[in-house]
């Protein structure tokens, strides 16, 4: 098996993009022990489980008004806003500076980097944000990685599992190859900086490379290259 390049996180060995610079990742640790990019997400509940072991002093040092929902082990770090009717159902680490808007629903196995978003109306479950991440309004972020500063606009889904239940495979850059990914559900790996347009679905096992666009309405698979501009589903990998 392929070994990630030593001090990145490029997988290039692998004919993967580039995702995630380490040098704005607060969570080198977890990412280093992947071989391929998608074990970050076989590494995340036991990965939390030890960010958790590690708080000392307050759980929660952010103030919380009436209404919001706390259940399980839930760390919330410093000068986070946590709006009235947020769920949040741990394991689940949230680091400093964060927004939680009213109606989020968090189900466990969450890991939020610092500055992140978390908006009205979305779901999040056994999903990774890392900094300044963005999913605002009325999404679905489900086994899936938002990298830094990613945004994905109103509506959009990560979708996680395949209609017909079998296996999910992941494609390659060029030459395309179709890799196990040992995962019943998994849902997108996106890349620093991408942009994704609202109401776009991304299907099961996609991978964006960094600073990549996806215009809105898109129905999209495949894993694409750095700064790729994807339309429309006429352009979607097979």
């Amino acid at each position: 098996m392929h070994k990630p390049m030593s001090g990145t996180f490029r997988w290039a060995a692998s004919r993967f993009p580039a995702l995630w610079n380490p040098m704005k990742n607060e969570f080198p640790d977890l990412f280093e022990k992947a071989v391929f990019p998608w074990e970050v997400l076989s590494l995340l509940d036991k990965y939390i489980e030890e960010k958790l072991r590690e708080v000392q002093g307050p759980w929660v040092r952010s103030p919380l008004p009436e209404g919001v929902h706390l259940e399980g082990p839930i760390f919330i770090g410093e000068d986070c806003r946590v709006e009235e009717g947020a769920f949040i159902r741990g394991p689940a680490w949230i680091g400093e500076g964060c927004e939680i808007r009213n109606g989020c629903y968090i189900r466990g196995s969450v890991l939020v980097g610092a500055g992140a978003v978390l908006g009205h109306a979305s779901e999040f479950k056994h999903c990774l944000l890392l900094g300044k991440a963005q999913a605002p309004h009325f999404n679905y972020v489900g086994d899936s990685v938002l990298g830094w500063h990613a945004h994905i606009g109103a509506g959009v889904i990560l979708s996680n599992f395949r209609l017909d239940g079998k296996p999910l495979k992941v494609h390659t850059l060029e030459p395309i190859e179709r890799i196990d990914s040992g995962l019943a559900k998994m849902g997108a790996l996106i890349g620093d900086e991408c942009e994704i347009g609202c109401n776009s679905v991304l299907n099961p096992g996609t991978i964006l490379g960094e600073k990549s666009v996806v215009f809105p309405l898109s129905l999209i698979s495949g894993t694409w290259c750095a700064g790729s501009r994807i339309e429309n589903e006429s352009l979607h990998r097979p």
